[in-house]
């Protein structure tokens, strides 16, 4: 194996982090200036982001696998290569098939590039000069999450949507200048690939993504959604069966019988309730129960995302003092006492009401960035650290597209609940509009319909103690 340079390494690394993040949440932005350009529906102008995470999440363990048979180098460089392509064509599409379509092929290549980059940064650096770099990989894979929809907006209302493509297709270009400093490693070729295996669990995991982006809008007892539930489970069932059965499988089940890789792949679960389904749900219910303005509502948001930008660097140096158990223990504390406090916040509350939670579930998921990506590589051995970044990032993804999909519907149907049906009899639609248009942040403006006075006063209330009750 070639050392590479690794400063040029880490380098690298540092912007496939947020390049990575940024092909969500910038393009999310964009999905309005899509539809309008291109004439179409919001459900196809969203197929934007949803078709990316579906391949994306679909093809990292099969990528990872690959990597190490082929060399992560060679599938660090093509991944980008291919992502960098398509994102181009994206940029350039001029009606929303083309865009969509080359939006998910792109997912294939940056499910390449980001299984192949984790172990690259692993191979490069041992002891604690690699806690420190995944703590500075981790600060930059926040600052993604931090600032990607600002990135997006600025970009959107400076160049329009395509400029988003266009920028992310660029960085990935330049990224494709630094691979011959990156670290060679000799081909884990050994017997043939597994592709039963590969294709079993990549269709699976898709149409389980499938079933969870279609579920909220189709209604989950829709056809389409039972029968991509359905074929996720008996695909998935045979990945089981057919790799117990493989000598070589395209992933060992036999990792997760290791504790520590099975505790990594467990907290991304439990960090996207307490983190990622908050960046989606807390906007429209702050708008709808406090009243607040956008510009506002991203600086209460900031207490949430802020302490990524700071805790990856803080956890790479810990990480040199305090054993990972340790650091496990202190991130799922800060989790769980945060989301506890969240539930006892009233609603029309104030900044400094949400500051407390905020932080705490935001220095939570901040730990966990400075160390997951780290410990999940270094559970198994050099020759399978592209199966346990890909799996692991599968796990991530999968983790997150289940929490924004379950968190929502959870909080939808307990708002309906909780709900005092009679208080808000008098508005237009009945209790389910009006659940509705507060769900979706527009609870103000739909009182606005009432008669002024004692009845609008007793439906938002209602409505805004309900919505606070569900998200409870």
């Amino acid at each position: 194996m070639s050392t590479g340079n690794p400063r040029a390494t880490l380098a690298a690394a540092c912007v496939v982090g947020p390049l990575m993040t940024l092909v969500v949440t910038g393009p999310s932005v964009a999905v309005p200036d899509i539809g309008a350009d291109l004439h179409s529906s919001l459900a196809a102008a969203q197929w934007v982001v949803d078709g990316y995470m579906l391949t994306a999440s679909s093809s990292l363990a099969a990528m990872g696998s690959l990597a190490d048979r082929v060399g992560h180098r060679r599938m660090f460089t093509w991944g980008m290569a291919f992502f960098a392509f398509w994102m181009a064509v994206s940029g350039l599409s001029n009606n929303i098939l083309l865009l969509d379509v080359s939006r998910a092929v792109s997912g294939f290549g940056s499910g390449a590039a980001l299984a192949s980059i984790t172990a690259i940064v692993a191979q490069a650096f041992d002891g604690p000069a690699r806690a420190k770099a995944f703590g500075l990989f981790g600060t930059f894979l926040g600052a993604g999450l931090a600032f990607g929809p600002m990135f997006g907006g600025v970009l959107v209302n400076l160049w329009g949507w395509r400029s988003v493509f266009l920028v992310l297709a660029g960085v990935a270009v330049l990224v494709l200048l630094s691979t011959p400093m990156l670290p060679r490693t000799e081909p884990n070729r050994g017997p043939r690939f597994d592709w039963a295996g590969t294709f079993l669990f990549g269709f699976g995991i898709a149409l389980f993504v499938l079933a969870l982006v279609e579920g909220p809008g189709r209604g989950w007892t829709d056809a389409i959604v039972l029968a991509s539930a359905a074929g996720c489970l008996v695909l998935l069932v045979a990945f089981v069966r057919v790799e117990r059965r493989s000598e070589h499988p395209m992933f060992d089940l036999g990792l997760f019988a290791r504790p520590q890789f099975l505790a990594v792949c467990l907290v991304p679960l439990v960090l996207a309730f307490s983190f990622v389904a908050l960046v989606i749900v807390l906007p429209p219910y702050l708008t709808s129960t406090s009243g607040l303005s956008a510009f506002r509502i991203g600086l209460v948001l900031l207490l949430l995302t802020g302490p990524s930008l700071v805790m990856p660097a803080v956890t790479g140096v810990l990480a040199q003092k305090v054993s990972q158990r340790t650091l496990f223990v202190v991130l799922l504390a800060f989790s769980a006492v945060g989301a506890a406090w969240l539930t006892m916040v009233e609603p029309g509350a104030s900044a400094v009401a949400l500051a407390g939670p905020l932080l705490f579930l935001g220095i939570g998921y901040g730990i966990s960035l400075g160390i997951l990506d780290g410990a999940a590589v270094s559970a198994v051995e050099p020759e399978r650290m592209g199966m346990a970044a890909g799996m692991f990032n599968t796990v991530r993804l999968t983790s997150d597209a289940v929490s924004m999909a379950g968190l929502g519907a959870l909080v939808t149907a307990l708002t309906k609940s909780a709900l005092d049906t009679d208080a808000v009899s008098a508005y237009d639609g009945g209790a389910e509009a009006l659940t509705s248009r507060a769900l979706q942040g527009g609870l103000n403006e739909a009182a606005e319909t009432l008669p002024a006075g004692e009845v609008r006063d007793r439906a938002v209330t209602a409505m805004a103690d309900a919505y606070a009750a569900g998200l409870h």
